[in-house]
């Protein structure tokens, strides 16, 4: 044996490990803490005063081993995650097909092409487009395609890398902190915590105009240094340490074809988002009156079908045939052919199938808690605790609460699984609806997801463009404490006019 050896690093590790061991730690504490259960409304919603405690359901290996599996199908006293899981599996499909197209990378390549010698005014545009796609279908891994295109036009007009990265980095990242209907953050958390994804929306466009404005605000500021006086850029002085890969040359033309195909992709967000929102509750008849109409038309009416739902009463089933549908229409617009369109979408479908999984993990942490009965014994004591708290404090908790949770459970679906089902009612019983404890939730794991080295996305994003984190670390130190301040501040808000 070798006088010396190097020391095993510690490797922190994957969330399924993670959620397994609190489902092991859950399991455990079913012997441990008393079981209890609260009355419920006609409604299903647990009425707060109302616990009484019940005799212990312990729970064994067997109930642990069988609660991922139990997780996805479903108990007596849990929903199965089948139908979130089955939803984001048909998003991966969706998205398959449409890179298939090229045409997310050749549109973002055409709008660079465009602004060329007017570089500083793409920062905007592109923060823009990033954040959109965060917001809506959770751009993370799918933006290291662009470092390659972005960076070294930034570096070559006469700014760095860190301007490079910011733009697509904070970008997309903020998009995802402030996500509106991203399905696995909004999507997950909305199904656990009973409620439809489009509530709370106009609190969270509010979280997306704000946090991207200050990104926006820093990058072009920072660009503007550098513009005025190179020494100000954070790399100034290690310039040869800043070798980022060559600017990508094989991105095509942006097509007619795929003109087309960017429509419909953001045609397709656009319907999600008209039928998620609950629009009778605003006053808005409009879409249950057209939808009363086209079914009453005879003949026609059968054709489409008279269970035809409305836009704004969708949920899971109904935009989980959104996508599987429009997977479709990219496909035969694209002239995709078959054998090449079925490749595409199960490709996208195995890319998010990890995913889908950990949604199942995550809710056997419930199942056990559930079936245990000691979730009403652990809202109870938050109700004891944090009784006194108003909605507006119980908001902010709830925000710093999820910023050491989200170091602990990197994966968004995975924490909000993990946790939504405690915290969500814990909420109401505040008198804080569920959607505000979302946006909270969504809005602190962001926050660390723009900064967290356990990030394949912050690291690929350094390795691509010859950031150190450290740097990295330097340069958002400023934007991290500003979306910090301003997001209590929202949820604060938030939750006293809610």
């Amino acid at each position: 044996m070798e006088a010396t050896q190097k020391k095993r690093r510690f490797t922190m590790p994957s969330s399924f490990t993670v959620l397994f061991l609190i489902i092991i730690v859950i399991a455990i504490l079913t012997w441990l803490i008393p079981a209890g259960e609260y009355q419920v409304d006609d409604a299903g919603n647990l009425i707060a005063g109302t616990y009484d405690q019940i005799a212990s359901q312990p729970q064994g290996i067997w109930d642990v081993i069988m609660s991922p599996i139990h997780g996805m199908l479903g108990t007596a006293e849990t929903s199965g995650a089948v139908e979130i899981s089955l939803f984001i599996l048909m998003v991966g499909g969706f998205l398959g097909i449409v890179n298939e197209t090229g045409a997310l990378d050749s549109g973002v390549a055409a709008t660079v092409k465009r602004y060329k010698g007017k570089e500083k005014m793409l920062i905007p545009i592109l923060m823009i487009l990033f954040a959109l796609g965060g917001s809506t279908y959770g751009m993370a891994e799918e933006t290291m395609a662009f470092y390659p295109l972005i960076v070294p036009v930034m570096i070559g007009v006469g700014f760095d890398a860190v301007v490079g990265v910011a733009i697509v980095l904070l970008g997309s990242q903020i998009g995802c902190l402030a996500s509106t209907v991203n399905p696995f953050a909004t999507g997950v958390a909305s199904q656990i915590a009973g409620i439809s994804p489009g509530e709370g929306i106009l609190w969270r466009l509010v979280f997306l105009v704000v946090t991207l404005s200050i990104g926006i605000f820093f990058v072009y500021r920072y660009a503007s240094k550098i513009e005025e006086d190179p020494t100000k850029s954070l790399l100034y002085h290690q310039k040869n340490e800043n070798k980022p890969m060559k600017m990508t040359d094989n991105v095509a033309e942006l097509t007619k074809k795929q003109l087309h195909i960017l429509v419909l992709f953001g045609l397709t967000f656009f319907m999600m988002i008209l039928s998620l929102i609950p629009w009778e509750e605003f006053g808005v008849m409009l879409f249950v009156d057209f939808n009363n109409w086209l079914t009453s038309i005879p003949i026609l009416g059968e054709i489409i079908g008279t269970a035809t739902i409305p836009l704004g009463e969708w949920y899971f089933q109904e935009i989980t045939m959104l996508f599987l549908v429009m997977s479709i229409v990219v496909g035969v617009v694209f002239r995709m052919g078959e054998a090449r369109f079925i490749s595409a979408f199960l490709k996208g479908c195995g890319e998010l199938l990890s995913v889908a999984l950990i949604v199942a993990v995550a809710r056997g942490i419930q199942v056990v808690m559930n079936s245990g009965s000691i979730t009403a014994t652990i809202l109870h004591y938050g109700e004891t605790g944090l009784g006194g708290l108003s909605a507006g404090m119980f908001a902010i908790l709830t925000y710093i609460f999820y910023i050491p949770m989200s170091f602990l459970i990197p994966s968004t679906s995975g924490l909000a699984g993990a946790t939504m089902g405690i915290m969500a009612p814990l909420g109401e019983f505040n008198g804080v609806q569920s959607h505000i404890v979302i946006t909270a939730y969504q809005a602190a794991n962001g926050l660390v997801n723009l900064i967290s080295p356990t990030s394949a996305v912050v690291m690929g994003a350094m390795a691509l463009s010859g950031v150190n984190i450290a740097t990295w670390w330097r340069y958002t130190a400023k934007i991290i404490v500003v979306i910090f301040i301003a997001s209590l501040a929202i949820l604060w808000l938030a939750a006293l006019l809610s």
